[in-house]
C-alpha cells in the first residue's frame, strides 16, 4: 500500500471510530492531505504507527455540570476535557463555554492545539475542554456558580506541569477568575501556572489579551514581507469583533493598514474611513452589545447590514477570525475576485475545506490557523515561565518576545514548505513543522 493510501485509510478509520464527529475528521482530513511526503522520507514514523497514535487522544474527560440560576432552578451543563497529546509538555489549550461545544468540537480544537504549540517551538502539548453552557444573558452570579461546579471536577484533572488551560470563546477574565478562585479553594495551593490568561493583578502576564490578534496581523506581514510587500495602505477586513479580532484590527492600524469592516453573528458593519478601534471595544468588550450600536454611535457614513457575508466586500488582505468554517468556498471565490492578496486565519480552523482549496490553487497567501493564531497560546507559555520564575515582564518585552516567536513560525513553515518543493504553501509547511517536530519527541519515549 502506498502511502497515499495508508493516509486514506486511516482518515476512513478516524471517522470510524469517531462518529458523528465532522469538525474532527475536518480537522485530522486537513493535517493528513500534507504528509505522505513526511512519511515518505521518514519511514520510522510509519513504523512506529505514529499517524494512528496522534489521532488518538491520551485522555477524554466528560462530566455533568449542576449549578443553581438566580430562579434557584437546577441547571444541567455537560463539560469536557481532551488531554490529546502530551509529547512536547504539559497539555495546554483553552475552554470554550458555548451551546456549540461537543466532543466532536472539542476534540477537533485539542487536534489541532498539538500542532499549534509544536509550531511555537515552547515546551508546551495539545488540549482543549469547555462545556454548551451558553454564558450570553447570564449574571456573573449565575457565572460564578456555573464556573465553581464546573472547576469542582476539572480540578482533579489540572496542573501546572500536567496540563494547563486558558480562556477561549465565552471564557474571559471573569470566568477565569472564578475558575482559579474555586481551585485555589479546592487545593489549598496558589497555583499561578494552572491557568493562563489570568488578570495582572494575580499572575497574568501582560500582552496575553491582544496576543493572537497581534500575533495573527505578524504572521501576515511577515506573508507579504516574504513577496516584498508589506500592510501599509492596504484595506483589511476582519470577521468577528472579540477580543482576537479587536486587538487584530488594532494590530492592523498600527502597520498603516486599514480595517474597513467587522461583523458579529447579527451582521457586519463597513466604515470606508477605517474601523473605529475603540468605538468596538467600548461596545463589544465593556458594554457587552451588538455591533449593530456602531453605526448609530460613529455618525460618519458607515454602514450596517444584517446577515450576509462580509467576503462580498473586496479587501486586500482577509482575517476571519471568528469561528471555525465562516468562510466558505462561495466566499473564498469572491475575495479571490475581488483581488485579495493574503488571508490569515485568526479562528480556529474557519475556512472551509473548498475556501482553503480554492485560496492555495489561486496562489493566494494564505496562513492556517495552527499558524497564524499560535500568539495566544505561546504568550500562554511565556505567562507559565513568569508564573515559574516568580516574575512579570513588561509589555514591551513581552510583544518582542511575541514577535520573535511570530517570525520564527512564519521562517519554520516557509523554509519547510521550500525544502519539501511546496514553496509557498503555509498549510504543508505548518502540518509538517508541527507533524514532525511532536513526532521526533513521540519516538524518543517508545510506545507509550
Amino acid at each position: 500500500m502506498n502511502q497515499n493510501d495508508a493516509l486514506e485509510e486511516l482518515q476512513k478509520q478516524v471517522v470510524r471510530r469517531n462518529p458523528a464527529e465532522p469538525e474532527f475528521h475536518q480537522a485530522v482530513s486537513e493535517v493528513l492531505d500534507s504528509l505522505a511526503p513526511v512519511i515518505a522520507k521518514h519511514p520510522e514514523y510509519k513504523d512506529a504507527k505514529l499517524l494512528e497514535r496522534i489521532c488518538e487522544p491520551e485522555r477524554q474527560i466528560i462530566f455533568r455540570v449542576p449549578w443553581v440560576d438566580d430562579s434557584g432552578t437546577v441547571q444541567i451543563n455537560r463539560g469536557f476535557r481532551v488531554e490529546f497529546n502530551s509529547a512536547l509538555g504539559p497539555y495546554k489549550g483553552g475552554l470554550r463555554f458555548h451551546p456549540s461545544v461537543n466532543l466532536g468540537v472539542v476534540k477537533f480544537l485539542g487536534f489541532e492545539q498539538i500542532f499549534k504549540n509544536s509550531l511555537s517551538g515552547l515546551p508546551i502539548g495539545g488540549g482543549k475542554g469547555g462545556s454548551d453552557f451558553d454564558p450570553k444573558g447570564r449574571s456573573d452570579n449565575e457565572i460564578m456558580r456555573f464556573c465553581q461546579s464546573f472547576m469542582t471536577e476539572l480540578y482533579r484533572h489540572i496542573g501546572e506541569y500536567t496540563d494547563v488551560p486558558a480562556g477561549d470563546i465565552g471564557v474571559g477574565a471573569r470566568e477565569l477568575g472564578f475558575l482559579f478562585g474555586q481551585y485555589k479553594r479546592i487545593t489549598n495551593r496558589y497555583e499561578s501556572g494552572v491557568l493562563t490568561g489570568k488578570g495582572l493583578g494575580w499572575g497574568g502576564a501582560r500582552v496575553r489579551k491582544e496576543a493572537t490578534g497581534y500575533g495573527t496581523v505578524y504572521f501576515v506581514q511577515e506573508m507579504l514581507a516574504a513577496q516584498g510587500q508589506d500592510l501599509e495602505g492596504k484595506e483589511v477586513t476582519v470577521s468577528g469583533s472579540g477580543n482576537v479580532a479587536i486587538y487584530a484590527m488594532e494590530k492592523v492600524h498600527q502597520f498603516g493598514g486599514k480595517v474597513v469592516a467587522c461583523s458579529d453573528s447579527g451582521g457586519y458593519v463597513y466604515d470606508p474611513a477605517g474601523i473605529d478601534v475603540d468605538l468596538v471595544r467600548q461596545i463589544k468588550e465593556i458594554e457587552r452589545g451588538r455591533i449593530s450600536e456602531y453605526t448609530e454611535r460613529r455618525r460618519n457614513g458607515s454602514d450596517y447590514a444584517a446577515g450576509g457575508s462580509i467576503w462580498n466586500l473586496p479587501c486586500h488582505v482577509a482575517l476571519p477570525c471568528a469561528t471555525q468554517n465562516e468562510l466558505t468556498g462561495d466566499d473564498a471565490s469572491a475575495l479571490i475576485r475581488s483581488g485579495v492578496l493574503a488571508v490569515a486565519e485568526g479562528a480556529n480552523m474557519p475556512c472551509t475545506p473548498e475556501a482553503m482549496k480554492l485560496f492555495r490553487d489561486a496562489g493566494t497567501l494564505f496562513g492556517p490557523a495552527k499558524a497564524a493564531n499560535a500568539g495566544g497560546v505561546a504568550t500562554s507559555a511565556l505567562e507559565m515561565q513568569q508564573n515559574a520564575s516568580r516574575d512579570s515582564w513588561s509589555f514591551e518585552y513581552s510583544e518582542q518576545r511575541l514577535r520573535d516567536i511570530m517570525v520564527e513560525i512564519h521562517r519554520s513553515c516557509f523554509e519547510t514548505a521550500e525544502e519539501y518543493g511546496r514553496s509557498g504553501d503555509y498549510v504543508f509547511g505548518a502540518n509538517t513543522t508541527g507533524f514532525s517536530r511532536v513526532a521526533d519527541a513521540m519516538l524518543a519515549f517508545g510506545v507509550i
